[in-house]
């Protein structure tokens, strides 16, 4: 098993910044595949970047690509969203996710779920 908590949100104007983290524990970071997902009060979850045990491999959506980067480090047990040029649609809770094995584009694929962090951008 393994025990995830995000950090790093808050409130920023739109073009602004903002770097999340998700600190792992109890397992060997190293085996699991990471995501980011985020979800707005009454829509679905929707995915936003994974990236594979290694950290060489790296997807996002679309409607982030370009402006936010997936980073993890296995020695810390760390994973970090570095994004950018943030619009007022991004604002949503973020949750970072983790499965053992690759890592994939689908929530119901993820075993371990952080309890996410608020991120707000006004316009």
């Amino acid at each position: 098993q393994v025990q995830l908590v995000e950090s790093g949100g808050g409130l920023v104007q739109a073009g602004g910044s903002l770097r999340l983290s998700c600190a792992a524990s109890g397992s060997t970071f190293s085996s699991y595949g990471m995501a980011w997902f985020r979800q707005v009060p009454g829509k679905e979850r929707e995915f936003v970047a994974a990236i594979s045990r290694g950290g060489v491999t790296t997807r996002y959506a679309d409607s982030v690509k370009g402006r936010f980067t997936i980073s993890r480090d296995n020695v810390k047990n760390t994973m970090d969203l570095q994004m950018n040029s943030l619009k007022p649609e991004d604002t949503a809770v973020y949750y970072c996710a983790a499965r053992t094995g690759t890592a994939v584009r689908t929530g119901t694929a993820y075993d371990y779920w952080g309890q996410g962090t608020q991120v707000t951008v006004s316009s």
